[in-house]
């Protein structure tokens, strides 16, 4: 951590120069004794990127920023209020602490908190952040994080742990077991130290597979923004082993989508199925990754159109987690069915279709955009049909 970078005339540089063309600033002679250009570059790309996902941290001085991966890898500060949301305590413990952006929230939450993180220049400038935020409740220590568990003769309410998804010998990883912390490996170290733990994984690592390899999952939380998934989190309490409650969140900038159900109750539902009615409901990405299927339809007295094809429908329209249409027309799949409806310009979505959206662009030179929504799918006799819609 070169602090000459939080010198006054450097910060002023920073703020001045982000609009800059990166490559000028890289290439001018050296404007501050004591800084590289290349680390001037470094703050001002970071810093950018912080803009819409960490305003609290772009927008308060003096903040010393690690380079543009690690802001790419840490938590949105929409994700990391709602982490802090779930939990709360006396004391908590981040095994793997990174920028701080998760402890800084909790911090909010609990009276303790101890950040651990590996990299002792990453841990500086997390510290050093911590202090230009007014946070004064957080601990940093530069140390991998099991290894300060171990040796601690203290215990925690919680403990956090997000596991990093890149291991050295086998490049990204998304099974558990081969993160860093090996959490499956260390959870009985953990679980000495407390009775609740909160994990973060990659939105790409399959649930079921992740309850069977944790165990003691009580809650899990699949976490979108802009119905874009970021991140799932599971909930784990020593020894529990009742029915898990599954909530699918959808964060948007002043509004959220939330869904609960319970995966037992997922697990015995019978669906109802038809034909498409005049609406059309495509749930949000958060609800078809915590595969709440069922679920979803109960609660909102919607049909399934098909199995496997995750497209709901209804005669009245109701206030669906996710994305709403009218149906115009629902026809048969074929060349001349779509020819006579002279479209050159649509939105194209595919549910259960054997056919991908780039092929059917370029079968029937259909461009991307304009007001129409074209859904192709099957109906229950396995049919495939398209649905000509107009969005709500």
């Amino acid at each position: 951590m070169n602090k000459v970078i939080l010198n006054t005339g450097v910060q002023d540089f920073i703020l001045k120069n982000l609009s800059s063309d990166i490559m000028s600033v890289l290439l001018s002679k050296p404007t501050f004794t004591g800084v590289e250009q290349k680390e001037l570059v470094e703050q001002i790309e970071a810093k950018k990127k912080c803009r819409e996902k960490l305003p609290t941290w772009f927008n308060t001085p003096n903040i010393y920023y690690p380079n543009k991966l690690n802001i790419e890898q840490t938590s949105s500060e929409l994700t990391a209020r709602y982490k802090a949301q779930l939990i709360h305590g006396k004391s908590l413990i981040d095994l793997t602490g990174g920028l701080g952006i998760d402890s800084f929230f909790f911090a909010q939450k609990f009276s303790i908190v101890i950040h651990c993180e590996i990299d002792s220049e990453l841990s500086e400038i997390a510290s050093h952040n911590f202090n230009m935020l007014k946070q004064k409740n957080i601990s940093c220590i530069p140390e991998n994080g099991v290894d300060h568990l171990r040796g601690s003769n203290q215990k925690f309410d919680w403990v956090y742990v997000d596991p990093s998804r890149r291991n050295d010998k086998k490049g990204k990883v998304f099974l558990l077991e081969d993160c860093l912390p090996n959490l499956p490996k260390h959870l009985p170290l953990i679980f000495e130290k407390t009775e609740n733990v909160l994990v973060k994984t990659s939105p790409l690592l399959d649930i079921k597979l992740a309850i069977d390899t944790l165990g003691f999952v009580k809650e899990i939380h699949v976490v979108a923004v802009q119905n874009d998934v970021k991140e799932l989190l599971f909930v784990l309490e020593k020894e529990y082993s009742d029915n898990i409650k599954v909530t699918a969140i959808n964060l948007g900038p002043s509004e959220k989508e939330e869904f609960t159900f319970s995966l037992e109750n997922e697990s015995q539902i019978s669906s109802d199925h038809g034909p498409p009615a005049t609406y059309l409901y495509e749930p949000n990405s958060a609800i078809l990754k915590s595969g709440g299927f069922k679920s979803v339809a109960k609660a909102f007295g919607v049909h399934k159109l098909h199995m496997h094809s995750h497209l709901y429908s209804s005669e009245q329209l109701v206030d669906f987690p996710g994305r709403r249409f009218k149906v115009q027309q629902a026809l048969p799949y074929s060349k001349k069915s779509l020819k006579s409806l002279s479209i050159t310009k649509a939105n194209i979505t595919t549910r259960n279709f054997p056919i991908s959206v780039a092929e059917i662009r370029k079968k029937h030179k259909i461009k991307d955009g304009g007001d129409r929504y074209l859904f192709f799918t099957k109906d229950l006799d396995e049919k495939l049909i398209m649905l000509v819609c107009s969005k709500i």
